[in-house]
């Protein structure tokens, strides 16, 4: 059965974008190393979730003739895979393989999670992946930390209700500085 986990990058005081919307030009990802490991990535994906504002982006940039010459592999994956955009406010979900859900989120993550198939990830979307560890749906966070302090910025975890404790399942540190951790509800 699939699980459900986010992938963020985030800066080292724990933003995932700057001030602005999108302000993410310090991601340290433009190396071999990482592309290997996006790519490995994306290809345990079955379906990828997206909250309104993360699929909008994902969705301008992908498909986008830029996206195809300098990131080939990716965008071929990122097109490919079906995607969920949950959202109260989008009336149509136009990028290939989507579909919008507007209601009862954990109802329909419940049954991807019930059904064969590769995993569930949640890319960006702090805030629907917030609504989902609510509801204890969430099996595994990915955060590559860059080193990088943007001193201010849209931290990653918001809206949390309560203390949520996590157990460190792996760490792995690449040449480009980064450093992914890997975690899991405790």
């Amino acid at each position: 059965m699939p699980k459900l986990f986010s992938f963020n990058m985030v800066s080292l005081d724990g933003f995932f974008e700057g001030p602005q919307p999108w302000s993410i030009e310090w991601h340290n990802a433009g190396d071999e190393e990482f592309n290997d490991f996006a790519v490995d990535q994306l290809n345990s994906v079955g379906t990828l979730l997206f909250g309104r504002a993360t699929y909008q982006g994902m969705a301008s940039y992908w498909p986008s003739p830029a996206a195809l010459q300098n990131d080939a592999v990716i965008a071929e994956a990122m097109n490919r895979i079906p995607k969920i955009v949950f959202s109260h406010t989008l009336n149509t979900a136009d990028w290939n393989n989507s579909r919008l859900v507007r209601e009862n989120i954990g109802e329909e993550i419940a049954s991807l999670k019930n059904a064969p198939g590769k995993d569930l990830a949640i890319f960006g979307s702090a805030n629907l992946m917030s609504s989902l560890m609510k509801l204890n749906l969430v099996d595994e966070h990915r955060v590559m930390v860059n080193p990088v302090l943007l001193g201010h910025g849209t931290p990653l975890f918001q809206g949390l209700d309560e203390l949520v404790k996590l157990k460190l399942r792996n760490v792995r540190q690449f040449r480009s500085g980064n450093v992914l951790l890997t975690y899991e509800p405790a």
